[in-house]
């Protein structure tokens, strides 16, 4: 399964997996930045989808007149 087949769940769990690993203090350099570099790409993968979600995300509002319509989410922050 590549990067871009990866839910955001198996990619933070991913993520979450290599900060262990790293914590412990047990790997060697070698192994260090191998896992950085994956660990990169995983945040970058989360990073992509979380912006992507964000980016498509409305909201259905009810009107007065029992019609459905959609409004861009607001949320804190944007301009």
């Amino acid at each position: 399964m590549t990067k871009k087949e990866l839910t955001f769940e198996e990619s933070l769990t991913q993520l979450e997996a290599i900060v262990g690993k790293m914590e412990t203090g047990e790997m060697s350099l070698n192994d260090l930045m191998l896992n950085y570099s994956e660990g990169i790409k995983l945040s970058n993968h989360c990073y992509t989808l979380l912006e992507r979600a964000e980016k498509t995300m409305d909201l259905l509002v009810t009107e007065q007149d029992g019609k459905l319509s959609e409004e861009p989410l607001d949320l804190e922050g944007d301009v």
